[in-house]
């Protein structure tokens, strides 16, 4: 027999009583996690909730009460209406912001739901949020911060002394030419500055100078011997001296003469034409030795001046020794045999005779040699030309010995040498 007795209104009943079935009970039991926010919470999460429900718990009225009570206090102040409307403007702000925060309080405090509680999950917390950082790239000299290993290290080491000390081809191979075109050089000028008119003149008219025995004289032979220097320097053809005639109407000069003179003028253009050229080089090894490498053609000079007083003592010594026998060989070393041998009475033998060709080479070997030893002078590596400070004498102590001080120099290439105390003093590369 089933009872159908409604139960009273104020009584509980019975099936849903945890007394009366203790089965019900959240609190005895305690293997089931699902039930675990319906068990008493700890005094200091209570008081947790507690606080963090407070706000929420301490508005007794609702947001529409709050909102009538609020308009219904700005009607009734009628002395200062807009002050009292700022007022109530400002209140009602103040609780919509109020009551925004309570909500959002409330939704993140909120129970969740059995899924999540079974999972031992309480409250679902807010997430803080954090701007997204923006995107950089990395330095350029971020790599530079990574020390390389230790053998990486010496290799570059290694390798940045040796380019150190590594000197460059370039202006060692400029200084070399320049000190072999430099004798040259001027030995090309020196036999220019000899065929000239002014050098006939002086030879002409010096006392001393042997006479013509055919009827030469010192006008007659700087008029035609005039003639015969121009052709050395001149574009013109055998013809210039081919047609030239004496007094007597004769040709000055016979075909072999004029042979000859063709020959010598062929010679004395092409040292002429080399000796341009040289120049020319050298002034473009001046120029890049003074822009490139200090001190470059000083050197270049010095060793060319070595070079020449060298070559010019040499020949000198050949030409003092056997005048005849050097002439003969230099002319077998530039024509053909038998083309410049003439007689006597021969023109060339009459305006330059044995004598004009030894006063040539002497003006030639003076002003070679003069010139080389100006140049030596002037290019002697002092110290001051160096860039070297100048040495101090160290003072004598008692023992009659100077000190060190002042004693350290520097070589050409600027480091510093060992100071003369004995002492080795490090050198920062």
């Amino acid at each position: 027999m089933k009872d159908n007795t409604p139960t009273p209104s104020g009584r509980l009943d019975p099936r849903l009583d945890p007394a009366a079935n203790p089965a019900l009970d959240p609190a005895e039991d305690t293997d089931e996690p699902a039930f675990d926010w319906m068990k008493p919470a700890p005094a200091a999460r209570a008081a947790e909730e507690e606080g963090a429900a407070g706000p929420a718990a301490s508005q007794p009225e609702s947001r529409a009460d709050r909102k009538a009570a609020e308009a219904a206090a700005a009607e009734g102040a009628g002395s200062d209406p807009a002050p009292a409307g700022r007022d109530a403007a400002a209140g009602r702000d103040a609780a919509t912001d109020r009551d925004a925060a309570t909500d959002r309080t409330t939704k993140f405090r909120q129970p969740s739901p059995a899924g999540s509680s079974a999972m031992g999950t309480r409250f679902s917390e807010p997430k803080p949020f954090s701007e997204p950082r923006p995107f950089s790239e990395p330095l350029p000299t971020s790599a530079l911060q990574v020390r390389p290993p230790q053998e990486e290290v010496e290799r570059r080491n290694a390798e940045r002394e040796q380019a150190a000390r590594a000197k460059p081809v370039l202006p060692r191979f400029l200084q070399v030419l320049l000190a072999i075109f430099y004798p040259v050089i001027l030995l090309v000028l020196a036999v220019r500055a000899v065929t000239s008119p002014l050098f006939l003149w002086v030879e002409y008219h010096r006392p001393g100078f042997p006479g013509d025995g055919y009827g030469f004289n010192a006008d007659d032979r700087m008029t035609y011997g005039s003639y015969a220097v121009d052709y050395l320097s001149n574009w013109s053809g055998p013809r210039y001296l081919g047609e030239l005639v004496n007094r007597s109407g004769e040709k000055l000069f016979k075909d072999g003469e004029v042979s000859h003179m063709a020959d010598v003028k062929l010679v004395f253009l092409s040292a002429f034409g080399g000796g341009a050229l040289l120049i020319l080089i050298s002034i473009i090894a001046i120029i890049h030795l003074r822009r490139r490498t200090p001190g470059g053609v000083r050197r270049g000079l010095f060793a060319g001046s070595i070079v020449t007083l060298v070559l010019i003592i040499g020949l000198g010594t050949l030409a003092a020794l056997g005048w005849q026998q050097f002439f003969t060989e230099f002319h077998r070393i530039f024509f053909a045999a038998g083309s410049w041998t003439f007689a006597l009475e021969d023109t060339l033998i009459r305006l330059f005779p044995g004598q004009f060709w030894i006063d040539a080479g002497l003006v030639i070997a003076a002003l070679v040699l003069i010139t080389a030893v100006v140049t030596l002078i002037l290019t002697w590596p002092t110290r001051r030309r160096r860039g070297l400070a100048p040495a101090r004498k160290g003072r004598k102590g008692a023992d009659g010995e100077g000190d060190a001080e002042g004693s350290d120099v520097k070589d050409d290439s600027g480091t510093d040498e060992a100071p003369r105390t004995g002492s080795v003093r490090p050198v920062n590369l």
